[in-house]
């Protein structure tokens, strides 16, 4: 069984920055891609950054150029480095492997964290 553990969330105001860290743990071979999805009171879950094994990370267009995402692959590990917070980032940031190849049992399937809750005071 895979676990996705993310933490780093929190109160933030306006402006400031705060870094998330989701890591996987289990039997794992691979992790095709990792990312960040969340998703606000209201409203639909939405993807906020991924990032493949190899090739080019992709962003949503609201969190360009303030957000960075990063990977460890030999710890199995995603970051979101998020500045220039804007309240309207308040939303529980989900965790995203997908393509998780184990070996006990043999299997490929995709994981989702718990979600943490970042919220952005004005």
């Amino acid at each position: 069984q895979v676990q996705l553990v993310e933490s780093g969330g929190g109160l933030v105001q306006a402006g400031g920055s705060l870094r998330l860290s989701c890591a996987a743990s289990g039997s794992i071979l691979s992790i095709n891609d990792m990312g960040w999805y969340r998703q606000a009171p209201g409203k639909q879950r939405e993807l906020v950054a991924r990032i493949p094994s190899g090739g080019t990370t992709n962003y949503a267009d609201s969190v360009k150029g303030r957000f960075t995402i990063s990977r460890d692959n030999a710890m199995n590990t995603v970051y979101l480095q998020m500045n220039s917070l804007k309240p309207e980032d308040t939303a529980v940031y989900y965790c995203n492997a997908g393509g998780v190849i184990t070996t006990a049992p043999w299997r490929l399937a995709d994981y989702w964290g718990q979600g943490t809750q970042v919220t952005v005071s004005s």
